[in-house]
């Protein structure tokens, strides 16, 4: 199994951060990066008219290597999520009557998308709202959001990992059912790429969105996303030299071209060489490569089974193991404890954790160990 990773981080000794899903500490590696960006920036006659190419490469290549991905090029780099779906939006062919299905209490930035094309467009949102909090919690869901897609619908845009408590979704049965529509399966992966497996080729999304400052623990305010075949003559929402074809050859820029760059390429943001950003990403994804994402979830499993079994005892609702991820998961507070006093002790102890709808949400890696979630559970 994976070893405690901790000392590749510059984490405070004295906090115990469980809050991966909000932020992800920054490796030592990245930060390294960084610095050496900044310094080369700063000489600007040491940066040629290849690098705005080649370190991007370099973070498509990684990232397509993280979600199983043979050709790169059906990667691109993003600022965020909401621009990432904003071009599958645009290009997915909705129209009045047809439906788009989303889990209840998702991230904003996948449900503020659909509602501008919804209205625009006189589709239908559909939102699969979770069942209350019991054994198979987790199945219900799933049996809801099967029995939600109809012939009606085109979308079901979703998470793998809900992220306010973890809960999986069997996105392979609603690949395989919108098949059968000829469905598009669009994939916020912010929280689960770089820390649960997964699999492009496996489950053939047709749109995979990421953030990179969680789990694929690069800076903020930069991401990756994958477009299949479907999207390959689409019309991206931003218009930049480097998402038109020929852009690397300088001299011919002013040879203005109406032709794309191939494949997902056309969906790329302009800037997107960003020299300090890029060289910090591209170092992340090769630690997280190296790690393993399977070797990560695993590490995660193992630091805490015993101490969510405490927690449990004490009688907070936490969906069973196989129905949730290990990485990010959800602790309901029982009728007999107060939320408000928990946080205030939390807070005291220098525990990091989020508070998302009833949840606390806790979000563990692999700088944390079986002591960060055993001081968490003396304090519920």
């Amino acid at each position: 199994m994976l070893a405690n990773q901790s000392a590749l981080f510059d984490l405070d000794p004295a906090a115990t951060y469980l809050n991966g899903a909000y932020m992800s500490p920054q490796l030592r590696s990245v930060t390294n990066a960084g610095i050496r960006a900044l310094e080369r920036k700063a000489r600007p006659n040491t940066i040629f008219g290849t690098d705005f190419f080649t370190d991007r490469e370099v973070v498509k290549a990684e990232f397509a290597q993280l979600i199983d991905v043979a050709d790169k090029d059906r990667t691109c780099i993003i600022p965020s999520v909401s621009y990432g779906l904003a071009n599958a939006a645009q290009n997915i062919p909705l129209k009045s009557g047809d439906e788009i299905i989303l889990i209840e209490e998702q991230f904003p930035s996948n449900v503020y998308t659909w509602q501008k094309v919804a209205k625009a467009r006189g589709a239908h949102i559909k939102r699969i709202s979770p069942p209350a909090l019991q054994a198979g919690r987790a199945e219900l869901w799933n049996q809801k959001l099967m029995e939600a897609i109809s012939p009606r619908t085109v979308v079901v845009a979703a998470p793998l990992v809900h992220w306010a408590d973890g809960t999986l979704f069997d996105l392979m049965a609603v690949r395989e059912k919108l098949n059968a529509l000829g469905g598009y399966l669009v994939l916020d992966g912010t929280q689960s790429i770089g820390a649960y497996p997964f699999s492009v080729t496996e489950l053939q999304p047709d749109v995979v969105v990421c953030a990179g400052y969680k789990w694929l623990m690069g800076p903020y305010s930069l991401g990756v996303a994958y477009y299949n075949e479907r999207f390959d003559k689409g019309d991206p929402i931003e218009d930049n030299w480097m998402n038109r074809l020929n852009s690397e050859n300088f001299a011919g820029l002013t040879q203005y071209q109406d032709a794309y760059q191939p494949k997902a390429g056309r969906y790329t943001v302009g800037e997107s060489s960003n020299f300090i950003l890029i060289p910090m990403l591209s170092a992340a994804l090769k630690q997280v490569n190296a790690w393993g994402v399977k070797s990560i979830q695993e590490y995660c499993s193992a630091i805490t089974a015993s101490p969510l079994q405490a927690i449990e005892d004490k009688g907070y609702f936490i969906e069973r193991p196989s129905a949730r991820a290990a990485h990010l998961f959800g602790l309901y507070v029982p009728e007999h404890k107060d939320l408000n006093l928990i946080k205030e002790e939390l807070k005291k102890a220098n525990i990091s954790v989020s508070y998302r709808g009833e949840a606390i949400r806790v979000a563990p890696h692999v700088y944390n160990s079986e002591e960060d979630l055993n001081k968490l559970a003396g304090y519920l």
